[in-house]
């Protein structure tokens, strides 16, 4: 075969290769939003506000999210661990009470420490930790930047106590998922919670309501 001819079929394949990364992107960029929007459910709505409504922007940040983070595996809980984790939480929720900063706080530490036992980045890089989680648990992860948020000051002004005590109901969710989940489960659902208002847990589920007539506007 002659020079011109394997230069020929050089370029031929090039181009044919060339042609077929150009569909496989033009696929990837119609599904791929879809894609997110569904994995993320209103995680993607909240980045997409956060970019001032730019889709493209929000979908670059969430696409780098599953792409760092997509296929971390969660690391297994021993029983003695999951409850120790488990009465935490039922202290932190009676410290409520009365110290709802306290408790808020205690729960974002104690938020960080079970996602870095699970597996997840260390809860001294809060930004990457939540990036993480919010690939695997969307639908429970905002209860985490709440608490966070009202915990570090970050709420735009001093929180309410109902206001707190939202962000700790919420917070509970991941919570529940964190501390129950099994290794294989993605823990996209939403925590299953008894008649008696307890989570699969089996501590209380929502914070007590003393503080009512102190909050501000609760």
């Amino acid at each position: 075969m002659s020079t011109v001819w394997i230069i020929a079929l050089i370029v031929v394949v090039v181009l044919v290769v060339a042609a077929v990364v150009m569909v496989g992107r033009g696929k990837a960029g119609a599904g791929g939003g879809r894609g997110l929007k569904r994995r993320f459910g209103p995680e993607y709505d909240r980045v997409v506000a956060r970019h001032d409504g730019d889709t493209k922007a929000a979908e670059r940040e969430l696409g780098e999210r599953v792409k760092r983070h997509g296929s971390l595996e969660l690391r297994p809980l021993s029983a003695e661990t999951r409850e120790q984790y488990v009465a935490h939480w039922a202290g932190t929720q009676e410290q409520f009470v009365d110290s709802p900063q306290r408790a808020v706080a205690e729960a974002d530490k104690l938020l960080a420490r079970l996602a870095a036992d699970r597996g997840y980045p260390d809860g001294t890089q809060y930004d990457e930790q939540f990036s993480a989680l919010s690939v695997h648990h969307s639908a429970q992860v905002n209860g985490y930047r709440k608490v966070h948020r009202a915990a570090h000051g970050e709420s735009g002004g001093e929180s309410s106590t109902e206001q707190m005590r939202e962000a700790m109901i919420e917070a509970r969710e991941l919570f529940e998922v964190l501390v129950t989940a099994k290794p294989a489960d993605t823990g996209r659902n939403r925590p299953q919670h008894t008649e008696d208002g307890k989570g699969r847990s089996g501590a209380p589920w929502t914070p007590g309501r003393r503080h009512d007539a102190k909050g501000s506007g609760a």
